[in-house]
């Protein structure tokens, strides 16, 4: 499938009218014969707007399209002319929603403000310029919020941001040293520079989850969103949580 080219369908625009555009059940075999064609395990076949053209899901994250014989597969994004939005952008939104009830949120770092109602978790690298704003930009003045911090070095992009990871999280207070670093740019000193801590875990879990780069945000629905967006699209987002 790596190789398949990024084709847009129809040139990334296909009409969706209820009237023209009738889905239909996608074939018993479809599945099985994909899979045996494409050579991986296919998670699941599901109808489109677009008779005769079915959602196929591969490794729990990958949508392409085919034809009912599983004879041709589109790779690229179906979108509605008249919404200009992408459903193909959409259900993989669904798709890579993590369960946040099983989040290991011991092994995060912890910030309580105002009364902590809301919940938002974020992935994040301490020598990466877009988590920084994150933190001083996007999460100022985020009220009633507990906002759960999972250090995330990126090795091939900040070599030095797994040491500072660790020096931060075996402070006497990581809570305050991250804080501190993010936003004053000061390291801990003369506490432990080595300790237990779950830094490796927490980039496994990030890539577990999908997330290939930082800063990453978590709300309480599982939605996942990447990059440091403004203030007030979190909030407009923390607004819709339960």
């Amino acid at each position: 499938m790596k190789h398949l080219s990024r084709t847009l369908i129809a040139a990334g625009m296909i009409a969706l009218t209820a009237c023209s555009a009738q889905a239909d059940a996608p074939p018993k075999e479809l599945k099985a014969n994909l899979a045996k064609k494409i050579g991986q395990p296919v998670d699941s076949v599901s109808e489109t707007p677009i008779k005769g053209l079915y959602e196929v899901v591969l490794n729990k994250r990958q949508i392409v399209y085919s034809d009912a014989k599983g004879e041709f597969v589109v790779v690229g994004d179906m979108v509605n002319v008249a919404t200009k939005k992408s459903l193909t952008e959409a259900r993989m939104a669904e798709l890579n929603k993590a369960d946040f009830s099983k989040l290991p949120l011991a092994d995060a770092i912890k910030e309580v403000r105002g009364n902590g109602s809301r919940k938002l978790v974020v992935f994040s690298d301490p020598d990466c310029p877009f988590c920084k704003r994150l933190e001083t930009d996007s999460l100022a003045g985020i009220e009633n919020i507990t906002i759960y911090t999972f250090l995330m070095p990126l090795a091939g992009l900040h070599p030095d941001a797994a040491r500072k990871s660790e020096l931060i999280w075996c402070s006497e207070n990581p809570q305050k040293a991250w804080r501190e670093f993010m936003h004053n740019g000061n390291l801990p000193t003369g506490g432990k520079t080595k300790c237990d801590n779950p830094i490796a875990r927490s980039v496994k879990l990030g890539e577990s989850l999908g997330i290939n780069g930082t800063p990453a945000l978590i709300f309480a629905d599982g939605q996942i969103v990447s990059g440091a967006i403004p203030k007030d699209a979190i909030e407009k987002i923390l607004a819709t949580q339960k």
